[in-house]
């Protein structure tokens, strides 16, 4: 557990803090026993009231000094615990981005957008309690021991020697607990990518009359998670239980023998209390850590997770690579450029093309052809295995630079619509834009009547909480978004697959007027696109077999006109 906090920023720091405020706390603690059993033994001795008094406040002096740095300790973990967790999200999220749309889409969405949302606050609050309690348990227990063991050692013996059958009973149940944690966790990700593709797919499903049929779905992965919880509540409250039980018969223990020496006048009546009174105070981190284990189990696994994202391989690092604008006089070159994956299937194999200016570039061929991989290796998502990307002169083994990426434009198949306005969902990429700027992008994209019906007009919530939007609609803000920002770069992977015959049509020319002047690369089955490229990349089987014009590629009567015609 110590390893898995080493790589949070600022750790370090917390841990000496929390240190030199749990030594202070720790020595609050056995001043405060001492003060209140030398009180009570002095009120029971009828000793002198300025002697009582006096014990008196230095025991409330110990009590205040011990919770106020209780509180002081909880107020520093939950800031480091605030700041960890987020720069953790936020190094997630940056990761996410470079591993593309493809890691994603493997992963799946709902996983991740659990991991990010549940995932963040419940890694805030295992950092939040966690390295607190370690601390606790490493220094009060064995600082109240040591002061035990001063003045009697048979108490301290008993105590150290029934500490290490709780620590292995709860080891025990903590491996158990931790196996159900897993499996819960897993099962709750299964839940969540699972509602969200239903959500998704709703339309469909009921179009198709499978919507009852899903409900059962639906119930039997619910119940599995169902069954994970309770589960894995079982296995922590016999955990808590044995733990408590435990301890509360090393007290006893501890009581027993300090009453029978107290009667054989082996050990004073003040020794003899305040040994007792710290007793509890010795077993006290060990339970607190025990308890709290449980609630964190979920945060440490989410902080696995998000570390096993961090951990996915990189590029190679090209921050030193800069690239120009691109223009009619710019041009890029793939060498011979194959992608393996680790199940040495090869979905890009020795693939050369090249590319200059700006000019309308249609790629197609058969599912599994390789048109989306292109795509991705295109807009920087993924590193060839082999070969070589040749920008205007400037030879790189991959595209994911920021230069290359300020000046493209990704439109996926499903654009994602943010739960805010219609302009600020338009200005995404450019938030500093005139309201104008967005209305003008927005009559290009085609979006006037939706702008004129929608009764806020462009301070109309849209998404989720909001006014929902057909395919089209979403695409069209999509558009509306690269009129806006007019970067001379566009990756389109499949835009219209998704649509109804007379929705692309209406778009179509909408796109066609976005695409002018800019390079612009687009991944589709349908092939009506194709008349209107200047240029057309047929793949199969993950290479590039032919490459040419529409008329070009009917005379050859190759592969295309096998597609065109089949």
């Amino acid at each position: 557990m110590g390893k898995d906090l080493k790589k949070y920023r600022g750790i370090t720091r917390l841990l000496i803090v929390l240190v030199i405020l749990t030594v202070i706390q720790g020595t609050g603690i056995i001043l405060q026993a001492f003060m209140l059993s030398k009180a009570i033994v002095s009120l029971f001795n009828g000793r002198n009231s300025s002697e009582i008094y006096s014990a008196t406040i230095f025991f409330i002096i110990a009590f205040i000094c011990r919770h106020l740095i209780t509180t002081v300790k909880q107020k520093y973990s939950e800031k480091f615990a605030d700041e960890a967790s987020t720069d953790v999200k936020m190094k997630v999220l940056e990761k996410l981005f470079k591993l593309g749309p493809r890691y994603a889409r493997k992963s799946g969405t709902g996983n991740i957008v659990t991991l990010i949302m549940e995932g963040t606050n419940q890694l805030r609050q295992y950092l939040e309690i966690v390295p607190s309690k370690m601390i606790n348990l490493a220094i009060i227990t064995p600082l109240v021991v040591l002061y035990i063991f001063t003045i009697d050692k048979v108490s301290a013996i008993i105590l150290v020697v029934t500490f290490p059958i709780i620590i292995i009973f709860m080891i025990l149940l903590g491996l158990a607990a931790k196996q159900k944690a897993n499996k819960q966790w897993k099962t709750y990700r299964i839940l969540s990518n699972h509602f969200t593709d239903s959500l998704r797919g709703l339309e469909t499903l009921k179009f198709l009359g499978l919507g009852r049929k899903h409900t059962k779905k639906i119930e039997s992965v619910s119940e599995r998670y169902r069954e994970a919880t309770m589960s894995t509540l079982k296995t922590a409250f016999l955990s808590s239980f044995a733990l408590d039980l435990f301890t509360m018969l090393s007290i006893a223990t501890v009581a027993v023998f300090l009453g029978l020496r107290l009667i054989k006048g082996e050990i004073l009546f003040e020794p003899a209390l305040t040994i007792l009174i710290l007793a509890p105070e010795y077993f006290l981190p060990v339970r607190e850590f025990g308890s709290d284990y449980h609630a964190t189990l979920n945060g440490q696994e989410a902080g696995k997770s998000m570390q096993a994202i961090l951990d996915e391989q990189d590029f190679r690092d090209l921050s030193d690579i800069t690239l120009r604008k691109w223009n009619n006089n710019s041009f890029i070159e793939l060498s011979n450029i194959s992608i393996e994956p680790e199940n040495e299937l090869v979905i890009l194999n020795k693939v050369n093309m090249s590319i200059k200016g700006f000019q309308k570039i249609g790629i197609v061929g058969e599912s599994g052809s390789g048109k989306s991989t292109l795509i991705d290796l295109l807009g920087g998502f993924l590193e060839p295995t082999s070969g070589e990307i040749n920008v205007s002169g400037k030879k790189v083994s991959h595209l994911q630079l920021q230069d290359w990426h300020k000046q493209l434009l990704y439109i996926p198949q499903n654009p994602y619509i943010f739960s805010k306005t219609l302009e600020e969902n338009i200005s995404f990429y450019k938030p500093n834009a005139s309201k104008q700027q967005v209305e003008e992008a927005g009559r290009k994209a085609g979006l006037s009547l939706l702008m004129n019906d929608l009764p806020n007009g462009l301070d109309e919530k849209i998404g989720e909480g909001g006014r929902s939007l057909s395919g089209g609609q979403s695409q069209r803000v999509a558009l509306a978004r690269a009129f806006l920002e007019n970067r001379p770069i566009l990756l389109l992977d499949e835009p219209t697959s998704h649509l109804d015959i007379e929705t692309e049509y209406e778009l179509k020319q909408t796109m066609l007027e976005l695409f002018e002047n800019k390079l612009v690369f687009i991944a589709t089955h349908r092939l009506h696109w194709m008349k209107d490229m200047d240029q057309i990349i047929v793949m199969n089987e993950g290479e590039i077999v032919e490459i040419g014009t529409h008329e070009e590629l009917l005379d050859k009567k190759g592969h295309y006109f096998k597609l065109i015609t089949s």
